[in-house]
């Protein structure tokens, strides 16, 4: 029994550094309105950490997320549009800082290259299936050739 109770108390621990370091990217930051601290969640989940591979600026416990977390609250503070504040991050880090992308001439094959994979490869599937259906059909022979078959088999020849 004292052995279950040990386990349980080091589960417990364990479960609250875990949630402790979960909390250090949360902060605390106060919004005049509910829409407004909407509109921070919202946009700190579509923006990328420059310095984090595949974790928005709200995810991440990077020093320039925490900075670009603070500068999307004080944009909105002063009332800036979510275009506004997605177009002065672009502009400051590129569009790697968006989650997705603009279309254009760059994004291309990144918004088009699965589609363009995935017909690749329905297009090698089909041609595979026509090869392997043209091998199993039985071969038919004209007059001729029959004619000649028969007689071999015969031993005319």
């Amino acid at each position: 029994m004292l052995q279950v109770i040990r386990y349980v108390i080091s589960l417990l621990t364990l479960s609250l550094w875990a949630m402790a370091a979960n909390a250090a990217a949360i902060d605390d930051y106060v919004f005049a309105t509910p829409e407004q601290q909407s509109r921070f969640i919202q946009l700190t989940t579509e923006l990328r950490c420059p310095q984090c591979q595949n974790q928005s600026i709200a995810d991440s416990n990077a020093t320039i997320s925490e900075d670009l977390r603070r500068e999307v609250y004080r944009l909105i503070g002063e009332g800036k549009e979510d275009q506004d504040i997605i177009r002065f991050m672009q502009e400051r880090y590129g569009d790697f800082v968006l989650y997705k992308p603009r279309l254009n001439a760059q994004t291309l094959l990144l918004w088009f290259g699965p589609l363009l994979l995935l017909i690749m490869a329905l297009v090698i599937l089909v041609v595979i299936v026509k090869r392997h259906r043209k091998a199993d059909q039985p071969c038919v022979l004209d007059k001729t050739e029959q004619a000649e078959l028969d007689n071999i088999l015969d031993g005319k020849q």
